[in-house]
């Protein structure tokens, strides 16, 4: 063979050795990109699936904890549709959801408000503190916090706590009333962002102390 023709068949020889070299190469990198990717998918799932089980520990309410105010639960998609008869709610008391055409007016009541009424309240901004076997001392301390604009203030037997403030899709509930996350919820929430209908009346409609709607006998 010649000299030109044996250099030529080693050119090639090695071009193919080091296009060989390369794929190995390309494809080791391939396998380490692809291990890296997996190992990242179950690394990020793994956090998912931490923050999942620690945001989901709702009690059955459906609330997810928020960082907002600590201990507080928040609810998002809720109803707003005018309905008849009672409806029911997954939280207790209400947050939110399908609610009766009529408010309750605003204000501080010794009894039970119906939820159908107060949840509308909610929809127009107002913050409700619901109180069961709380403290004469705690309950006038809250009574002084209800006498504003937009508070509504009533019992609210079997409610699991001795006092609870809500807002549309925002609920905190705390134990005595020196708590001083009672006034951040009350700052936040009172005709706050969260509210579906910002300055909508909070009176002239339902009064929970003759159970009558206006315009009623």
């Amino acid at each position: 063979m010649a000299r030109s023709d044996r250099n030529t068949a080693s050119g090639r020889e090695r071009l193919a050795q080091m296009q060989a070299e390369q794929r190995r190469s390309d494809k080791k990198k391939r396998m380490a990109l692809i291990a890296g990717g997996v190992a990242a998918v179950v690394a990020l799932g793994g956090g998912v699936g931490f923050l999942a089980t620690r945001d989901s520990g709702d009690g059955g309410d459906g609330g997810t904890a928020s960082s907002d105010i600590k201990g507080m639960k928040t609810w998002s998609n809720l109803g707003r549709d005018h309905v008849e008869g009672d409806p029911t709610f997954p939280m207790t008391p209400p947050a939110g959801g399908n609610h009766n055409q009529a408010w309750a007016n605003c204000g501080v009541y010794d009894k039970k408000i119906p939820d159908k009424y107060a949840v509308h309240s909610l929809e127009h901004g107002a913050v409700w503190i619901t109180t069961d076997k709380a403290s004469s001392g705690d309950i006038s301390k809250l009574k002084k916090l209800a006498g504003q604009d937009y508070m509504l203030m009533s019992q609210y037997p079997g409610q699991g706590s001795k006092i609870v403030l809500t807002a549309w899709g925002h609920q905190l509930k705390v134990d005595n009333a020196s708590d001083p996350r009672i006034k951040k919820f009350i700052d936040a929430y009172l005709q706050g962002p969260q509210t579906p209908e910002p300055g909508a009346a909070c009176s002239g409609a339902y009064d929970p102390n003759t159970g009558k709607l206006a315009g009623q006998m």
